[in-house]
């Protein structure tokens, strides 16, 4: 039987043609628009089912993967650290390493985990644990881009509009840049990245690399979805103007904006059925605004997924969209969204839908 190298060459032509890439901040890597989350590699799939998707999403063009040294989730002491040990045993089986570009990240303080580190924070002791257990885990000797999961103070996060000061903690972003550097200089890792965090956490990181010749900050991984737009106030400007993009996660809203919840349905094996008290974006007002959008997605002949992924993937502050599946036909569905298109009648009727309701789940 001959090779078929036409079919080989289309093939190839469409992978190029199918997949759009984005600059990470200022430095000169490519990132796929659609990044590959992978927090449920350890509970929710397997670690069969981890290659997997790996395989078929490398195969599809995408090259950015997003973990943390907090996964699986939802956090437990016994499986912390299973989604970087999937990863690292496919790298191992594979050789890929070199095809991908690796975010990780630090986890910072939190009050329900003391068993995490010993009470994880951001000092330059428990960064450089961090890292060394991020590293043995994932079987690679350095991770592109590393991130500070959620700030280490007293501020808005995880769902919280309405600031109210509650504390004056600060957080000592010159001593986290200066770790950041020795981990730069040693090779451990090349970028650096912040992970829910406010314009005046932004803002400093940034000043502070400016005026101090310290690590820039390359990107912000926020939430962000048809139900939480709060990014656009205040984070959106500083992304385009600094060049520090972001990179969207919980872009269906825990799996609502596909759809599959609609009308009370509970599907098994999603997140919400196994775990209800994710119910972040289960609200009333989130259900009246899921079936707004539905109706937009249905207008225009889409689904509710391929209007709520096109939607990010739009956004020109962004610059890699997280997308997480549980099997390989949601998987595929997500990563076919990089060619929606989002026309401005589309885009108006969704604007429609937001005044109506406004950032149900901040």
């Amino acid at each position: 039987m001959g090779i078929n190298l036409l079919g080989i060459f289309e093939r190839l032509l469409n992978l190029h043609q199918f997949m759009k890439y984005s600059k990470l901040g200022n430095t000169s890597l490519e990132v796929s628009k659609i990044c590959l989350g992978t927090m449920t590699f350890g509970q929710q799939n397997s670690e069969a089912e981890g290659h997997e998707q790996m395989d078929y999403a490398l195969d599809q063009g995408v090259n950015f993967f997003d973990t943390a040294e907090l996964y699986s989730i939802p956090p437990k002491a016994e499986t912390q650290g299973s989604t970087e040990r999937i990863i690292g045993s496919w790298f191992k089986k594979n050789g890929n390493r070199d095809k991908v570009i690796l975010a990780s990240k630090v986890a910072g303080p939190n009050p329900n985990f003391k068993w995490f580190r010993g009470g994880a924070d951001f000092s330059r002791q428990q960064i450089r644990e961090a890292v060394e257990g991020s590293l043995q885990r994932l079987g690679t000797d350095y991770i592109d881009l590393y991130q500070l999961h959620w700030p280490d103070r007293s501020t808005n996060f995880f769902g919280q509009l309405g600031y109210e000061h509650q504390s004056d903690d600060v957080t000592d972003f010159a001593g986290i840049l200066e770790t950041m550097q020795e981990l730069i200089y040693e090779g451990k890792i090349r970028y650096v990245g912040i992970s829910n965090e406010t314009p005046y956490g932004f803002m400093n990181y940034l000043h502070l690399a400016n005026s101090k010749k310290m690590p820039r900050v390359m990107s912000i991984q926020n939430p962000y979805n048809l139900l939480n737009r709060s990014f656009e106030v205040g984070n959106a400007e500083i992304a385009i103007r600094e060049q520090a993009g972001l990179l969207a996660y919980s872009p269906l809203g825990f799996g609502v904006l596909s759809g599959k919840y609609r009308n009370g349905q509970k599907p098994e094996n999603a997140r919400i059925t196994i775990w209800p008290h994710y119910s972040r974006y289960s609200s009333e007002q989130c259900v009246q605004a899921v079936e707004g959008y539905a109706q937009v997605a249905e207008k225009y002949g889409l689904s509710l997924t391929e209007l709520s992924l096109g939607f990010v993937n739009s956004r020109p502050f962004l610059t890699s969209n997280i997308i997480g599946a549980t099997t390989l036909e949601q998987l595929r569905e997500n990563i076919a969204t990089v060619n929606v298109e989002i026309t401005e009648e589309i885009m108006a009727d969704i604007n429609a839908v937001h005044q109506q309701f406004p950032n149900p789940a901040p």
